[in-house]
Formats: structure tokens, sequence, C-alpha cells
């Protein structure tokens, strides 16, 4: 297959990308539901859509599963946990590392869906609905592009599984998020710990992540996605009075091609980007600059504190 026809299909992955953005923006708009926005579904587009090859070791099967179950349990959470907000985040911290183990698979985006419903204060059913939807869409697609040669054929490993190894990853895992938190949440700063940045962290302290080998690429990368965000959805949105998926599509457009451009295909930037759509508008003028605070510290703590296992 010559370069022309691989770009042409890249490109049209790319526009799939961007309308399935565009189509979750415009149903949320149309209905009034403002739970049907689910920025992880830009990372979703771009790890199993976009890249050539998927950057998680998992199957569709577990796609479905892992996106529903988080969803689900972060609204439960929500729901019925009366707890602080830290402990609540911390659970669903947790209750991810647990299900990714049983699981045995690195499928991280599964974070972001289990805590953003915590720290909005979703309770509504129609969030793990509009999430298992879109998994299936997700899954769907990326099927049909796999059968007609749009992207190569997932074939699923399952990741290297220790018991007593993941029970001391995730307990260490949540134990310096913990640290990390706990002044921004004392201080009501949530968002320098917004959950695509959650997702970095934890995609960084793996020792074999190819993301770690450029690390301010990635912290540059989560900022211009947050910056990108805010800026279109205050300029289009609040300045302008444009339709929030016009917003939507046209971040989703710079970042693709700025993705293009350097070769590094981060999902949790595709998340990042669309975190803005569903803020207060206060928070726009601050959003980037908290997420490259928070996506400086988490990246350093990942690295430093997280290295190669050394087996006894």
């Amino acid at each position: 297959m010559n370069a022309e026809i691989l770009k042409r299909i890249r490109v049209e992955r790319y526009i799939f990308g961007i309308l399935m953005a565009l189509v979750m923006v415009f149903t949320a708009e149309l209905s009034g539901e403002s739970e049907i926005i689910f920025p992880e579904i830009c990372a979703l587009t771009i790890g199993a859509w976009v890249s050539e090859q998927q950057p998680w070791m998992t199957n569709k099967r577990r796609i479905f599963f892992l996106m529903s179950a988080a969803a689900l349990f972060g609204v439960i959470i929500t729901r019925y946990v009366h707890l602080p907000l830290f402990f609540q985040v911390c659970l669903c911290f947790g209750f991810t590392g647990f299900i990714l183990t049983l699981c045995k698979t690195n499928f991280v985006p599964i974070i972001s869906a289990c805590i953003l419903p915590v720290y909005l204060g979703t309770k509504s059913w129609i969030y793990p609905i509009s999430v298992t939807v879109m998994a299936l869409i997700i899954i769907f697609a990326q099927w049909l592009m796999e059968k007609y040669h749009y992207r190569p054929v997932n074939n699923f490993v399952p990741c290297e599984f220790d018991i007593k190894f993941q029970i001391k990853k995730w307990s260490k895992l949540l134990t310096v998020f913990g640290l990390i938190a706990l002044i921004p949440f004392k201080t009501h700063q949530i968002y320098f710990l917004a959950p695509p940045l959650i997702v970095m962290f934890t995609e960084l302290s793996n020792p074999h992540s190819p993301a770690r080998k450029k690390p301010h690429y990635i912290v540059g990368l989560m900022t211009f996605g947050a910056f990108t965000g805010c800026f279109l959805r205050y300029l289009l949105n609040i300045y302008l009075g444009l339709p929030l998926y016009l917003c939507t599509a046209l971040a989703c457009m710079i970042l693709f091609y700025a993705l293009d451009k350097i070769k590094i295909y981060f999902p949790p930037a595709g998340a990042i980007l669309l975190i803005p759509m569903i803020l207060d508008q206060k928070l726009l003028f601050i959003f980037p600059a908290e997420v490259f605070i928070g996506a400086l510290v988490l990246s350093l703590a990942s690295i430093l504190l997280f290295k190669e296992r050394k087996d006894v």
C-alpha cells in the first residue's frame, strides 16, 4: 500500500473521530442532557481509530465491559457514598485498578470514565448509558475499519499478570496520587488533577510506556489540548454564541492536525481537549494553567518514582 493511500486512509479516520465527537455534543445540546458529553470519547477515537496501533492491550469485549463498569461505578459513588470528594476519587481509582488487574489489561481510559462523574457530581443514570452506547459505537466502527483494511487488526495479548506485583503497583499508585492530591482537594482546585491527567499519570508510571521517552512533549500536548478547548469554547460558544458542537469539531480538527505533525498519538490529550466543553465558564481562564502545572508534577512523579521492575 503506497504512502498516498495510507495518508488518505488516515485522514478518513480523523474525519470519523471528529464526527463522533460532533454527534455526541450535538445530541447533548439537542436533548439538553449534558451528561451525554463524555470527553474520554476523543481519547478512545485516537487510540481505537486514529492511531495505527492501538496503545492498549485489550479487546473489544473488554472495552465494552470496562467502560460500562467504570462509568456505572462512578455514578454509584456519587449517588450513594457520602464521603469527602478526596475519598470518593480514591475509591474510584482503586476500583479501576482492581478491574484492570482482573481483566489483565492496561486499558487506563476507564480511570477518567469512573472519576469524571464524581468530579462533576453527576447522579444521572444517563451518564453510564451514554458511555455504554458510545463504547459500542467505538467497538463497531473499529471492527468495520479492521474488516475493510482502514486500520490494522488489533490482536489482544493479555498483560503480564503477577497478583503480588499488581497489588504493590496499584497501592503505590494510589498512595502517590493521594499525597499529590491532598493540596488541590483541600483548596478545592481539583482540576490541577483533571481526570485525563490521572490517566496520563497512570500511563507514564509504566516503565515500558513509549510516552515516557518524551515527557516534555506529553506535558506540552496536554497543555495545548486544554488551551485549545478553552479558547474555542470561550471565543466561539460564549463570545460569538455559536453551537458547542462546532467548537468541539474545530477543536478536534486542530488537535488531530497537531498529533499528525508530531506523530505522538497520546489519547489523554483528546480527553483533556473536551473537558472545557463541560466546565463552568469561570474556570476556562485558569484551566490551561492548571493542566500545565498538574501535568508537570504528575509526569515528574511518575518518572521519578516508578522505575523498571527488578525481579528478585
